[in-house]
């Protein structure tokens, strides 16, 4: 048999609950991604709690909550400690995701999930991976290559691609074939019949009907609408994901139109954001490298967007008009959910949701049909302890600090004793015990007696009899200073404050205003209240999620082709819909397992190791295709003197074979080839290329269908025998190679 391979998932399927799902290959367990929701439920995790332990890597596809936002909490609770494995962005800008959201939730309750210290340790030794590059696992993973690859929905997104002897697993979630302003599109159509494809059918119902400029004009009008009539503008948004789309959006749109409206980019980490994402424009699209390339035009310099870190400073902000983009985007906490609850009584004000919100968030709950008018709001706040309040913290504070500096007296004189001996009597040394017989028969025979000396016992720990002796040690030196140790101690609280400005953990990016809000130790107390908000404002959604629509994942489905299809993070519609279209066009072999329910996706093919022997090779000619070399190779199965299995070369001439064409044809590609070479070509419907005037090809299926059928596809030239006939085949020969 083939590479065994059994998908478990953990959470997320059947449902658009956060992504975590076990794959175990050849034994070897890969956790693929560890995400939580924005409301932090712990039973999500009581599946992953039950298989951390056995974890033996985990890889992170994006940076947001829903991917990687129970890594803190796995790694401190649950007793997850494999290796985690991620590109440099996802790394980066997943810990300043999970650093908002614990600002955001620890300024509103008494957060005890994680601290920040739990999320410096998860994210310390994270393992950066580049694009295409191949990660070769040691000890039990010996012979398992990971690579990350383009995923296009986020900045750093990945496709991961597991490669074992010779059979490949794809994970592939939350794709986006379109390019946009700051990412290209996916890779995922480069990939052809893995073992096993495991995507998401999240959009499988949705269709876009919308192209990126006609939705980008009606994003800009809505907005400039609300401006123009004097009100304000919120999009809740995301922590360094999908915002940054947006920001390029408007930040471009402003420098054309000349605005004077202020724009507004508010998190806890807004200005780390964006200084890191300035860092990584080698991994946004071709369009921003080389503008910086030839320019040196950083994209996201933002000229026209404010960076603020707190609320006050946008209360402070000068009267008028204004679009803020804040966290968080379901409105569960932080600065979108408290100016929401400001703006949302005035009609002229626009909230602008730019993603679905999370099932049974404040942010779902609005982008219901019909939205409602009035909605009931727990707002909490941290506010510092004050009068009598403090004075009873303070008070109670002293008296544990007494009770521990007593404790701690305690265990050190019990310490004392201890070095002097268990004996009691030694406590008292001037007790005789007269009844004792002092003439105690030495080693050297009953001629000599061992000294004794009466009036006390010797501890049993001393090497010789003596009286008890304290060291009373001098506390000030040869000069008269008295020199006190802990003067020149560095506190950890000051270690603690040099390394959030200096950038012990995050290369000094992070704000100073949010390192002092972490070390913040004043007593305070969380109060709360509950709102009926009247919502008067205009509530809009649009999608700039990011992510294929269903026609796309069809296609990209169809030509990738997978031997074995699993499919996850879908509501149980969409997962059918697209399990059927499978089953019917694609793929006999569909799974769509539910919660820790484990399916044996193990390749049906036979897969032996065979070592090819020097006679073989040496008349091997070989031809370069992409990154690879291919040869025809005619030999038979013999074996070697360590008997071990080898290809060795055909005793006897082996018969021609037939002629065997070696590459991949895009219809697309050809056309600007056939152009370039002065041929008049153009689509003619239905996938047929037009060439010339009597010439006509088009891609086919082996079962007659057009498009993208599973299995091997054929391109058919039609059209007379004639001159422009050979020429066009001709041409077309020369995108393959010939073995």
């Amino acid at each position: 048999m083939g590479t065994s391979v059994q998908v478990t998932p953990l959470c997320g399927v059947y449902n658009e609950n956060p992504l975590s799902y076990l794959v175990s290959i050849d034994g070897f367990n890969f956790l693929l991604d560890c995400g939580w929701n924005d409301l932090f439920d712990t039973s999500l995790l009581e599946p992953l709690s039950r298989v951390a332990s056995s974890i033996d890597a985990v890889l992170l596809s994006h940076p947001d909550t829903l991917h990687l936002g129970a890594l803190p909490y796995a790694m401190k609770q649950l007793g997850l400690s494999a290796p985690v494995y991620a590109t440099e962005p996802v790394h980066r800008l997943g810990l300043l995701t999970m650093y908002d959201q614990y600002l955001s939730r620890k300024q509103v309750s008494d957060f005890d999930l994680f601290t920040l210290d739990d999320i410096d340790n998860a994210f310390q030794n994270v393992i950066r991976l580049t694009y295409s590059q191949n990660y070769h696992l040691s000890g039990k993973g010996e012979g398992i290559v990971i690579a990350p690859h383009v995923a296009g929905h986020m900045l750093g997104g990945s496709i991961w691609k597991i490669t074992k002897d010779g059979e490949d697993v794809i994970y592939a979630v939350d794709y986006n074939h379109r390019k946009e302003r700051h990412l290209n599109g996916t890779v995922l159509q480069s990939f052809v019949r893995p073992a096993v494809l495991i995507t998401d059918a999240y959009h499988a119902l949705y269709t876009s009907q919308t192209a990126r400029q006609q939705r980008d004009k009606e994003f800009l009008d809505t907005i400039s609408k609300h401006l123009e009539v004097g009100g304000n503008v919120l999009l809740p948004v995301d922590t360094a994901g999908r915002v940054l789309e947006l920001l390029l959006i408007l930040e471009q749109h402003w420098s054309q139109r000349a605005f004077s409206f202020p724009i507004y980019f508010l998190t806890y980490v807004s200005s780390s954001t964006i200084d890191y994402v300035k860092s990584f424009l080698e991994w946004m699209s071709d369009s921003i490298s080389k503008s910086f390339e030839t320019s040196r035009d950083n994209a996201f310099l933002l000229r026209h967007v404010t960076l603020l870190i707190n609320k006050t400073d946008l209360d402070n902000a000068p009267p008028g008009p204004k679009v803020v983009l804040a966290s968080m985007g379901s409105l569960e906490a932080g600065f979108a959910r408290d100016i929401f609850v400001e703006w949302a009584n005035n009609p002229r004000n626009l909230v602008l949701f730019t993603e679905t919100g999370q099932f049974g968030t404040l942010a779902r709950m609005l982008q219901s049909a019909p939205p409602p008018k009035f909605v009931k709001v727990t707002m909490s706040k941290r506010v510092p302890l004050a009068g009598e309040e403090l004075i009873a913290y303070e008070e109670e504070q002293n008296r544990l600090k007494r009770e521990e500096a007593l404790r701690v007296s305690l265990v050190k004189e019990e310490e004392i004793k201890a070095s002097h001996g268990p004996d009691d009597t030694s406590s008292e040394p001037m007790i005789i015990d007269t009844k004792t017989n002092h003439d105690v028969v030495g080693s050297h025979g009953p001629a000599y007696k061992d000294i004794f000396i009466d009036g006390f016992v010797p501890p049993s720990s001393s090497l010789a009899p003596m009286f008890p002796f304290y060291d009373n040690t001098s506390v000030w030196d040869d000069f008269g200073e008295v020199i006190n140790p802990d003067d020149y101690v560095i506190k950890d609280e000051d270690m603690d404050r040099g390394a959030m400005l200096n950038g012990d953990d995050v290369d000094g990016r992070l704000d100073e205003a949010a390192a002092s809000l972490m070390l913040d130790t004043r007593p305070s107390k969380v109060i709360s209240n509950e709102l009926i908000v009247t919502v008067s404002c205009s509530l809009v959604k649009m999608d700039y999620e990011g992510r294929s629509d269903g026609r796309s994942i069809k296609s990209m489905i169809a030509h990738v082709s997978p031997l074995k299809l699993v499919l996850v993070h879908a509501i149980a519609e969409a997962t059918e819909h697209l399990r059927q279209h499978c089953l019917n066009n694609i793929c006999p072999h569909v799974y769509a397992p539910q919660i820790e329910e484990t399916v044996d996706v193990t390749s049906d093919l036979c897969a032996y190791k065979v070592q090819l022997s020097e006679k073989l090779m040496s008349n091997v000619i070989f031809k370069k295709l992409g990154d690879s070399e291919v040869a025809w190779v005619d030999s038979e199965v013999g074996k070697t003197e360590s008997d071990m299995r080898s290809l060795l070369p055909m005793p006897s001439a082996a018969s021609p074979h037939k002629p065997v064409l070696v590459g991949d044809l895009k219809i697309a590609d050809f056309k600007q080839f056939l152009s370039s070479k002065g041929v008049q070509v153009e689509f003619a419907g239905g996938g047929a290329l037009r060439c010339g005037e009597y010439v006509t090809l088009r891609k086919v299926g082996p079962t007659g269908q057009k498009g993208g059928a599973s299995g091997p596809q054929q391109i058919l030239i039609e059209g007379p025998l004639c001159e422009d006939y050979y020429k066009i085949r001709d041409y077309l020969y020369s995108q393959f190679y010939l073995l």
